[in-house]
């Protein structure tokens, strides 16, 4: 018999790989495998118990399920994905409802409340801290021109990127120690005057 977190893992990842757009070029399977990767990284430095890391992770995989149905609010559609699934598989209300508070807390602006909220919003934005930020940026960018029909001079969109990365602020005690100073060689890389 799987394991709660296999058979969520199994079946995220079929979804994803099925259902999103190739359009997709950011928020697709690889970002979620790298926020699945990130929160518990995140969440081991946080020392969260087992039941927390299981919350935690089961969030994570179902976190942008919804962007296979619509781009904006997407976490609403997430959120009845995960709640479908894991009322299916007899997990108790109390765990369904942390899982969807979790999702729930990544809707931009990001507004998390509890440990775990915090720690999975670290983690979707974890990307601000990688060495090849500029390449997410650029997808980022491409999928506001696809979906949200918004586009953006080359100057413009350093204008809207830096003002993004220097408003920004991780919530969790490892985030603010750890990946904020990640995060601003980004900024200085990316060449945010201040």
């Amino acid at each position: 018999m799987q394991t709660l977190t296999e058979a969520v893992s199994d079946y995220a990842i079929l979804f994803l790989s099925e259902k999103l757009s190739d359009q997709l070029v950011f928020h697709n399977i690889d970002h979620t495998y790298e926020v699945v990767a990130a929160a518990k990284e995140i969440g081991l430095q946080c020392h969260l118990t087992e039941k927390e890391m299981l919350v935690l992770e089961v969030a994570a995989w179902f976190h942008d399920c919804g962007y296979a149905n619509t781009y904006i609010g997407h976490e609403e559609e997430s959120k009845k994905i995960a709640k479908s699934f894991l009322e299916n598989f007899g997990c108790e209300k109390d765990f369904i409802e942390n899982v969807l508070n979790c999702i729930e807390s990544t809707k931009y602006p990001q507004k998390p409340f509890s440990l775990l909220e915090k720690v999975l919003c670290d983690a979707d934005l974890y990307h601000l801290t990688r060495s090849h930020y500029k390449a997410y940026e650029k997808m980022i960018r491409q999928e506001f021109e696809i979906y949200l029909k918004l586009i953006y001079t080359d100057e413009e969109w350093q204008i809207k990127n830096c003002n993004f990365l220097k408003a920004h602020q991780y919530y969790t005690p490892y985030g603010q120690e750890i990946l904020s100073k990640l995060k601003e060689v980004n900024i200085h890389l990316m060449n945010c005057s201040e």
